[in-house]
């Protein structure tokens, strides 16, 4: 019995950066998917993103299951420590695009850093599009008045 909790401990270990980790017997391994729907909420939470670009194929499939894929328009390619996710996304009319991309990689690597316990070593964010919907809600609305 003692033999066993010797093998299941979880032991802290200081690196030499000084970080504290945790290590123990059994590996976890976060799919991928995990991840991208990680990202996927960070990203819609950023103001300014009119929408994730996902390509016909995930548009087709959110049509059809009726569920709105969160991973939608997020690649993610995650090894054992490390992970490397693109973005791809349609903007707002009149955002600043620098802007909203840095808010984006900045939540993106906070959130999954925070869940997961891996190093993000690259946000790449990918702009596919412009929306012009609230531009042309707005000119709607400025005709109406002027009738």
């Amino acid at each position: 019995m003692e033999e066993n909790k010797e093998e299941n401990k979880i032991e802290e270990v200081v690196e030499e950066s000084g970080e504290v980790s945790l290590e123990s017997n059994t590996n976890i391994k976060i799919a991928d998917d995990v991840v991208a729907v990680i990202a996927g909420v960070a990203v819609s939470e950023v103001p300014g993103v009119a929408q994730m670009s996902g390509g016909f194929a995930g548009g087709i499939s959110e049509v059809l299951s009726g569920k709105k894929n969160l991973s939608k328009g997020i690649k993610v390619d995650a090894g054992e420590k490390e992970t490397k996710i693109d973005v791809n996304i349609i903007v707002e009319y009149g955002v600043r695009i620098p802007d909203v991309a840095f808010e984006i990689q900045n939540k993106v690597k906070n959130a999954v850093e925070s869940m997961t316990g891996l190093k993000v070593v690259e946000v790449n964010v990918h702009i596919q599009g412009v929306s012009t919907d609230t531009m042309e809600n707005n000119n709607k609305t400025e005709e109406n008045n002027e009738q």
